[in-house]
């Protein structure tokens, strides 16, 4: 509005507008650079602050309209930054969509900040549109949570603080949960109109709050136990080791089994399958009495999940364990007679390594790893004389040799390996949980490559959004390399709607690689297929499906390329990437 001299007189100040305020920049001031916001009514100050925020290049917003595939952006940019991210939605129905992405994160050790708007106390339980019970609905996954006081009943200093608590937790900062570990928090935020600047048509009773208090009663994060580990522990030389690296585990786990002289057993999804100590074919050297049946001690880095021999190894009593504790419950395999002990760091101890017991472990890992070279194939070389001979025979015999490489067909073996093949340290690689990472784990060799998989539950929810955030956080500031993501037809349909990105935000270098053998043959490998009626299986389990992948490609915009030899498979993988590509791979059943 307009005084007497014209001059413009500013709006009334909008409690919801001020918390919001202070809450983001606080949250700004302790490392967030990054907030995937789903729109909604009740959550709209922060959502309109966010976004002044965005245009200032103070924060980077990213818009999605389903909570599901936002809270899995924020968990896929959150893990390869490292950076806790924030996730924001309205109430009733739109917060529970960030459930599974929270229950990952927990398990996974991945710092995330659940901010869910809500009414306020006064319109809970009472039949108020859109309002459920809310607070402390994530209890059991989170490290801290909270329902704040409502704008107006509390200054903005208290959510200032508020978010300097939620991102100390976050990170593990603070000794909320389980000290040192990183993990999801959630700030249940209640606000009463109006919502935003403007003033809102109302909610009903307003009531006036107890005066303004400086810091909000938080809750505690539920049955989470807290654990003690042990800052660091120097390891000794003497017993039998191998180490052991899981999902997320990183370059450290290889860089102890290098400075012990030790094997070192690395999952694909580990980030730490290279060096030169790693053990191909574990699985059966796991078995092996003179192998896996001596082993004294097990070092365990991230969470192992892709094989039954790594688990059964660590529950063996025999068997001393000590786990390096990063995320979720401390790994223990119910050892109750002698319990795995948690640390933060390992070393080793000064002294000779056992040259002995790790040649044993080299030479059987060489033999399993021709083993597993014969398995994929080689594609030899074009014979480039043959192919300019004079001699009509030997140009002939280059010729069939040439176009046999060519029209090679894809099997499981042949894809997993052009993928791993085609990504250098520079891109990123991202596994679903499906048939194909467990094919991976079995076949390649070792490569330091970045590698990501939601392994913390091994669900296939938000797989393609994961991959999104991935590439988001990886590709930030003009930062070079391509992800791919390497999946089944059900994870990629399972997550379908990540597909749909916004027109006005960057697009990401990503390539989804769908293996598609027409439904869920994964469970080729479980007990039901040698027990379950075939039809049965087929119903409840394979859950066929002749889905049109190209169709829905076109509908969201992607680029897409549907190939079935080797040869058009290495040329789709090496080709210039300017935006997200869909790759479809037939597979046989």
């Amino acid at each position: 509005m307009t005084g007497t001299a014209g001059a413009s007189v500013p709006a009334p100040s909008v409690p919801a507008t001020e918390a919001a305020a202070a809450l983001l920049a606080g949250l700004l001031s302790h490392g967030v650079r990054d907030l995937v916001l789903s729109p909604g009514s009740r959550s709209q100050a922060l959502a309109l602050e966010a976004t002044a925020l965005a245009r200032a290049g103070a924060l980077r917003v990213h818009v999605r309209i389903d909570e599901r595939v936002a809270a899995f952006t924020a968990l896929g940019i959150a893990r390869e930054s490292g950076a806790p991210v924030a996730v924001l939605c309205t109430s009733g129905t739109a917060a529970a969509g960030f459930l599974p992405a929270t229950m990952e994160a927990f398990h996974a050790g991945v710092p995330l900040l659940l901010l869910t708007a809500d009414r306020p106390p006064e319109l809970r339980g009472i039949g108020a549109n859109q309002a459920t019970a809310q607070p402390g609905m994530f209890a059991a996954w989170v490290r801290f949570a909270t329902d704040a006081p409502v704008p107006g009943d509390a200054g903005p200093e208290a959510f200032t603080d508020l978010a300097a608590a939620a991102v100390s937790a976050a990170v593990g900062a603070d000794g909320t949960g389980i000290a040192g570990v990183a993990g999801p928090v959630h700030l249940n935020l209640p606000f009463r109109a109006p919502l935003s600047g403007g003033r809102g048509a109302g909610d009903g009773p307003e009531h006036g709050g107890p005066g303004a208090q400086s810091v909000p009663e938080t809750t505690p994060h539920g049955p989470v136990p807290n654990i003690a580990r042990e800052p660091s522990f120097a390891l000794p030389r003497g017993p039998r080791t191998v180490v052991i690296a899981g999902a997320d585990a990183g370059a450290d786990a290889e860089e102890l089994a290098h400075a012990g002289g030790w094997p070192l057993i690395a999952e694909v999804v580990s980030g730490a399958r290279f060096g030169r100590q790693i053990v191909h074919g574990y699985r059966g050297l796991l078995l092996d009495p003179l192998l896996g049946g001596r082993i004294e001690r097990a070092v365990v880095y991230g969470h192992p999940t892709l094989s039954r021999e790594v688990p059964a190894l660590i529950a063996r009593p025999d068997v001393e364990v000590v786990v390096v504790h990063r995320g979720g419950e401390l790994l223990d395999l119910g050892r109750a007679e002698r319990p795995a002990r948690g640390v933060a760091a390992v070393s080793v101890e000064a002294g000779a390594p056992d040259r002995e017991w790790l040649g044993e472990w080299m030479r059987a890992s060489a033999a399993a790893a021709a083993t597993a070279s014969a398995a994929i194939g080689d594609v030899p070389p074009p014979d480039v004389d043959g192919l300019g001979s004079t001699d009509v025979a030997t140009r002939r015999d280059a010729v069939r040799a040439e176009l046999a490489a060519v029209r090679r067909p894809i099997d499981r073996a042949v894809l997993v390996d052009a993928v791993w093949r085609a990504t250098w340290p520079h891109d990123r690689l991202v596994f679903g949980s499906s048939r194909l990472v467990r094919v991976a784990d079995a076949l390649l060799g070792g490569k330091r490559v970045p590698v990501h998989a939601n392994r913390g539950l091994a669900g296939i929810d938000g797989t393609i959004a994961t991959a999104t955030g991935i590439a988001l956080a990886s590709q930030a500031a003009g930062a070079p390399g391509a992800t791919r993501l390497l999946l089944g037809d059900l994870a990629f349909l399972h997550d379908v709607g990540a597909l749909l990105l916004p027109a006005d935000e960057p697009a990401p270098r990503l390539q989804v690689i769908v293996g598609n053998d027409g439904g869920g043959t994964i469970f080729d490998g479980l007990e039901v297929a040698d027990s379950a009626p075939q039809a049965d299986l087929d119903r409840a389990f394979y859950t066929p499906q002749s889905v049109g992948l190209e169709h829905l490609a076109a509908a969201y915009g992607w680029e897409y390329r549907r190939v079935a030899t080797r040869s058009a498979l290495d040329q789709a993988l090496t080709a210039p990437l300017t935006g997200p590509q869909l790759i479809e791979v037939p597979l046989p059943r």
